[in-house]
């Protein structure tokens, strides 16, 4: 089984003092709400987590509120379906041919908060510290919606 990532992974590291654990899962929380919303999740996610994907979808919960709350913290293959998890594997991982061709989520994560926070005379402390929030959301969601399509022709999918 391949998991992707885990909360645990970042706040049980170097994780800075005074902000909460679940900033460890905000990045993670982006890119599977963009799963959610794009049907890319698996059908036992649909299943297992219904109450929660609706809230996610109606925005009452954030993606980052999702993957601690309903994933406890972790984000696996068992997430997503066939399409959603090609797409991971390129992409939310590090240092694969269409990262080393185009960018990573992480990449592009740090690149476009650290853009806006140029734009507005600060700088984020630490990864961290990108704020879980609809508005950055919607920020990221248009890069990935960016990078799946460019994906997706790389891949040769129509």
């Amino acid at each position: 089984m391949t998991k992707y990532d885990d909360a645990s992974w970042h706040y049980g590291g170097d994780f800075p003092e005074g902000i909460p654990e679940k900033n460890g899962a905000t990045h993670t929380g982006m890119f599977l709400n963009w799963c959610v919303a794009n049907d890319l999740v698996s059908e036992e996610l649909k299943e297992d987590s219904e109450d929660e994907i609706e809230k996610l979808i109606r925005r009452e919960i954030t993606g980052a509120d999702f993957v601690i709350d309903a994933l406890d913290g972790k984000f696996s293959e068992y997430d997503l379906n066939d399409l959603g998890n090609a797409f991971a594997k390129d992409y939310y991982v590090d240092e694969t041919d269409f990262v080393n061709k185009f960018s990573s989520f992480a990449t592009d994560y740090i690149n476009i908060f650290d853009s806006v926070a140029e734009e507005s005379d600060f700088e984020y402390e630490t990864f961290y510290h990108i704020e879980d929030t609809y508005e950055n959301y919607d920020l990221m969601k248009q890069i990935i919606d960016h990078r799946f399509v460019e994906w997706k022709e790389y891949k040769n999918l129509r």
